[in-house]
């Protein structure tokens, strides 16, 4: 893991982070992708960049057999203690698994994508990938949208701030977001569906599908706990999901592949 990235991790940050603002949304929608591609328990999972196990937990508690590699030992730590044997976790690094030929079912990569900022990395991740999963086993990756901090800082009101509006320029010109002070989130990739697409196909796997996770509904004030607007947030989210000229306004991509 790069240490600007691991630095902004080992902060703490990732730790219920899931559970709050419109980052419930991203939880809920991933949940209903997952349940919707995955093989049914109790399939065997391999949950690269599972941070502090939100997902591995979740998959261990509806029967998959899951094990968790992260390149922070922070998020490791955590994950062990949340999964109280429930589930197993490891360090590790995506581009090199210490894992058998065709050992899983499925793969997730809910991380590691957009912190590979070379391309040449994010393929050997996808490889990886491929190589640690059965035929016809299913790959779920996700990433962070090329517009993602264009309308997180409209959302949040500091669009115009003189420190970040070149870090949204440097996103939107090449991908490449840089965030010297791990304020505005830390070094990263933010993908086009098309580039997102294009690399998994590269990497030898069969796309089934590119969804906007969140839809447009994450720039709507946080009225996650108002039960009527949290359903229309995941019906719109739903409606949008697979529209090309929508994917991207979601704060996170998610891709569904085959071997």
């Amino acid at each position: 893991m790069d240490e600007h990235v691991r630095a902004y991790y080992e902060g703490g940050v990732e730790l219920g982070r899931l559970d709050q603002g419109y980052s419930r949304i991203e939880f809920a929608r991933t949940k209903e992708l997952l349940a919707r591609h995955l093989p049914p328990p109790p399939a065997s999972v391999l949950d690269v960049g599972g941070g502090p196990g939100a997902y591995a937990e979740w998959l261990a508690e509806k029967g998959f057999n899951v094990h968790l590699i992260d390149g922070s030992p922070l998020h490791v730590e955590q994950a062990a203690a949340r999964s109280a044997g429930r589930f197993t976790a490891t360090i590790g690094d995506a581009r090199a698994l210490d894992e058998p030929d065709d050992g899983y079912d499925a793969v997730l990569l809910m991380g590691p994508l957009y912190h590979l900022t070379e391309r040449g990395d994010r393929l050997a991740a996808l490889r990886e990938a491929r190589r640690v999963m059965r035929t016809g086993g299913v790959l779920v990756a996700t990433a962070i949208s090329r517009f993602a901090s264009l309308l997180d800082g409209l959302y949040a009101g500091y669009l115009q701030e003189p420190a970040f509006w070149p870090i949204v320029e440097r996103d939107l010109a090449d991908g490449q977001h840089q965030s010297p002070d791990n304020t505005a989130f830390t070094t990263a990739f933010f993908h086009r569906v098309e580039e997102l697409q294009a690399e998994v196909v590269e990497a030898g796997l069969t796309v089934e599908g590119v969804y906007g996770v969140e839809g447009p509904g994450w720039l709507v004030r946080d009225a996650w706990d108002d039960e009527k607007t949290r359903a229309d947030v995941l019906q719109v989210a739903r409606v949008l999901e697979q529209e090309p000229t929508a994917i991207g306004v979601s704060s996170h991509l998610l891709v569904v592949a085959r071997r």
